[in-house]
């Protein structure tokens, strides 16, 4: 029977086959999208869904003004969300480090004053950061921290001072600040060019964005942040406790 999955799905499983049968060898670019389409039968559109499903599976690459190319296959590493682990792959995988920049007295876009639950020109913390794996970058984190908690601590600047390093819960424990929950909401995208460029994928590459907030033990949010990782490279396991019953 003729298979009922749209167009576009069949392409991809075909051209799927085509690569494991090595019809293309690896870095090898493939015909044109408009040749492609043709030869399918199809308008681009068509073919375009075809490639991205593709792509966002780590098969292929889109390289732009370029074309579509064979990825080299790319081993995707488990990152584990749980309450008991740090939320930066640097502190949860072997040989992971960072490097960061902050800058105080920033003014936060108005989504991310919202979200620290400050009032529009509170001043901010704000922190780039880097997260490296053998040497590469392999996330990136923007960071958000109202300076009404840290202002005058030795804590003020997250890249600096003697707990540089030790994550938000450590820090703000040691100015007697106890947060207690994080709140997560995934959603996915595409890379921009400056966040591929940073991250050695290409742009338009399918990525994870994580809106991260971490709040205290009065509810009052003490560092907010976006988290972009590459889901070529991090498969996102999300561990939830499981209560008993009584």
């Amino acid at each position: 029977m003729p298979s009922q999955d749209p167009p576009y799905l069949r392409i991809a499983d075909h051209l799927r086959r085509r690569v494991a049968d090595g019809e293309w060898a690896i870095g090898e670019r493939l015909p044109s999208r408009a040749q492609l389409a043709v030869s399918y039968g199809v308008g681009a559109n068509v073919l375009q869904r075809a490639q991205e499903v593709l792509i966002a599976e780590g098969l292929l690459e889109g390289r732009a003004g370029s074309g579509t190319y064979l990825r080299e296959p790319v081993e995707r590493r488990p990152m584990r969300r749980a309450r008991t682990v740090d939320a930066f792959p640097a502190s949860a995988v072997p040989n992971g480090s960072w490097d960061a920049h902050s800058e105080a007295r920033v003014e936060p876009p108005p989504a991310v004053a919202r979200r620290l639950g400050i009032e529009p020109g509170e001043l901010t913390v704000h922190t780039r950061y880097e997260f490296m794996l053998e040497h590469k970058p392999v996330q990136l984190a923007e960071s958000w921290e109202p300076m009404a908690i840290t202002d005058g601590t030795p804590i003020l600047l997250p890249d600096l001072g003697p707990l540089s390093g030790r994550g938000v819960v450590e820090r703000m424990a040691s100015i007697g600040v106890r947060v207690v929950r994080a709140e997560e909401r995934p959603r996915p995208g595409r890379a921009t060019p400056e966040q591929a460029n940073l991250l050695g994928i290409g742009a338009g590459d399918p990525v994870m964005l994580v809106e991260r907030t971490y709040l205290d033990d009065s509810g009052r949010p003490v560092e907010t942040a976006d988290l972009v990782i590459p889901d070529s490279r991090w498969e996102i396991i999300y561990e939830l406790p499981v209560e008993q019953p009584e």
